[in-house]
């Protein structure tokens, strides 16, 4: 499912703002998409700390289908971000961490495309 909404996003990049609501998000660019991608995120969050179920997993949805949006922004497809759950899979997460943070320890320069 998530392939086919990446295909559908990718299909609405430089429609008109007035096509659709992801034609208008795309229109936006980052900064605009990344608000959105927060305001979901708070809304999940909330969500779960109280909310039926139904309404997380809408909620999720959203999170998941804008955060797509904002991958299509910056060209980065959904294989990559696949690849590299993959590469972490298995590895515990406390290890994980610990090496992106000793990779990025101050005075260090970060490597381009660094999101820690």
């Amino acid at each position: 499912m998530l392939e086919a909404l990446e295909q559908v996003i990718a299909s609405r990049r430089g429609d008109s703002p007035e096509r659709s609501y992801t034609s208008r998000l795309l229109a936006g660019g980052v900064t605009k998409v990344g608000a959105k991608v927060t305001e979901e995120a708070d809304e999940l969050v909330r969500a779960a700390a109280g909310e039926p179920t139904d309404r997380v997993v809408a909620e999720a949805a959203d999170l998941l289908y804008h955060a797509l949006v904002l991958l299509a922004c910056r060209d980065v497809p959904l294989v990559s971000v696949e690849a590299e759950l993959a590469r972490r899979f298995g590895v515990s997460g406390l290890v994980e961490k610990a090496a992106r943070t000793t990779a990025h320890a101050p005075g260090t320069p970060a490597t381009s495309g660094d999101n820690a």
